[in-house]
């Protein structure tokens, strides 16, 4: 976990030509109910979907 996100799946950059792997795989992630996206971490010039941790909950 990172900054309160969790990687969930790494795709390289260089896919073939109009495939998009992670934007599969997170759209198929938010219709389980996730709140998936997709970035990009240029050191490694990789594509990774993660999920934001919930923010816990605060008492009042």
């Amino acid at each position: 976990m990172v900054n309160g996100r969790t990687v969930l799946e790494r795709f390289p950059a260089g896919g073939p030509r109009g495939s998009w792997p992670a934007e599969e795989f997170a759209r198929a992630r938010r219709e389980e109910g996730q709140r998936a996206e997709v970035v990009m971490d240029l050191a490694s010039d990789a594509f990774l979907v993660v999920v934001s941790e919930p923010e816990a909950a605060v008492a009042a």
